[in-house]
């Protein structure tokens, strides 16, 4: 027992018993492709374990404004990461756009009504529309921006069922609890039986995730080696599985 105990010892001074930890604060549109990156990523580095904290852009930030722990962030938009770079919460020379995405409008896959334009939506028969909060969820903020340019914002506001994720967004159109809702196209793709994409919807800006190493970060070389991984041509190609655009 006491050469157990000994050995245990040495390896703790070591540092061979301690894995380093790397707590990634993720857009939730990327939590499926991420959560397929991890197994891999851990194997090209040893001794590392990947923590995922996944959610809506803008709350991820506020988590790491108040100090949560975190290495890494991706967002879903570039005004959330454009904040975080002005409070000095993430490393400027090392945030990187690593994909792209797309917005759509889905319906329950039973269901009956299928817009065929944005205007649709001002019709008596849709009476439910899913959106991410536009104040925090980027997909909200995209999908406002297109609504206001077609002077459609204020008529169809009324109708809106704000979600905190995109995914709640998702999961509210395959329950049919509402009519039709604003998602991304990699959302849609992971429930085919449940919702159906009706129109694509173009944005006056391109949808680009940018990713960066948090500067309060504990372990900052790991955080470099997740942000640079995530660019490879490996990662990229599990991300293009997902739906994910080159950015």
């Amino acid at each position: 027992m006491a050469r157990l105990l000994v050995a245990l010892f040495g390896l703790l001074l070591s540092g061979q018993a301690l894995a380093a930890e790397l707590i990634v604060s993720a857009a939730a549109s990327l939590t499926n492709a991420f959560r397929e990156l991890a197994p891999l990523f851990e194997a090209q580095n040893q001794g590392v374990k990947l923590r995922f904290n996944f959610g809506a852009s803008g709350a991820l930030l506020q988590q790491i404004a108040k100090g949560a722990p975190a290495d890494v962030f991706a967002s879903a938009d570039q005004e959330t990461m454009n904040q975080a770079q002005a409070q000095g919460l993430v490393k400027v020379d090392e945030r990187h756009n690593f994909v792209s995405n797309t917005l759509v409008i889905v319906v329950p896959s039973d269901g009956g009504n299928t817009p065929k334009a944005l205007n649709d939506f001002l019709r008596a028969h849709y009476k439910r529309i899913a959106i991410g909060l536009p104040a925090t969820v980027p997909v909200g903020r995209y999908t406002k921006s297109v609504l206001e340019k077609s002077g459609l914002w204020s008529a169809i506001e009324p109708k809106m069922i704000g979600a905190q994720t995109v995914r709640q967004a998702l999961d509210y159109v395959a329950r049919s609890e509402v009519d039709a809702g604003f998602v991304y196209a990699t959302d849609a793709a992971i429930m085919p039986d449940k919702v159906k994409v009706v129109l694509v919807v173009p944005t006056d800006l391109p949808i680009l995730y940018p990713i960066a190493t948090v500067a309060a970060s504990a372990n900052h070389a790991v955080a470099q080696k997740f942000v640079a991984f995530v660019n490879s041509r490996q990662a990229q190609v599990v991300l293009a599985k997902y739906g994910f655009g080159k950015p």
